[in-house]
């Protein structure tokens, strides 16, 4: 596989959570996303680990940060916005290509129903007014995953 650009990677959204019968669709308005995912550890070391520590994964933790313009209008804008002041999950995938319209085409990334936990709206002088927005894995019926499709 060849290196991708951040241009060609797609952040996805979908009302009412993953399980929900509404169409994922591209979050157009999105600049910059990052997509953290890290791991807690057990501590199980032991004296015959000679002198080593040794861990145990444990629980896993997401964190999606991404930018947008602030555009009332946009319905991506509206939609996390929405969700937001709701306390809603809204159906997130991170991906690095688009979804295939049909069969599988290798595009993969995290699929998860997320809460958003953060807007931070920013008025640079000369720059566009943005929000910053951070977006975690919810409660749902459906868990994080990462797909491959």
């Amino acid at each position: 596989m060849p290196a991708k650009l951040g241009l060609d990677c797609k952040l996805y959204y979908k009302t009412g959570g993953q399980a929900s019968a509404n169409a994922w669709t591209i979050l157009g308005n999105a600049k910059d996303v990052t997509l953290t995912i890290e791991g807690g550890d057990a501590d199980v070391t032991t004296r015959a680990n000679n002198g080593w520590k040794a861990s145990l994964a444990t629980l896993k933790s997401g964190n999606i940060e991404f930018e947008m313009i602030y555009d009332t209008a946009d319905a991506g804008f509206t939609a996390i916005r929405t969700a937001y002041f709701a306390n809603a999950v809204i159906g997130l995938r991170v991906l690095d290509g688009l979804i295939p319209a049909s069969g599988t085409n290798g595009t993969q990334g995290l699929s998860c129903d997320a809460m958003i936990t953060n807007m931070e709206f920013t008025q640079p002088l000369e720059e566009a007014a943005l929000v910053k927005v951070t977006a975690k894995p919810g409660y749902s019926a459906t868990p994080p995953a990462w797909i491959t499709l």
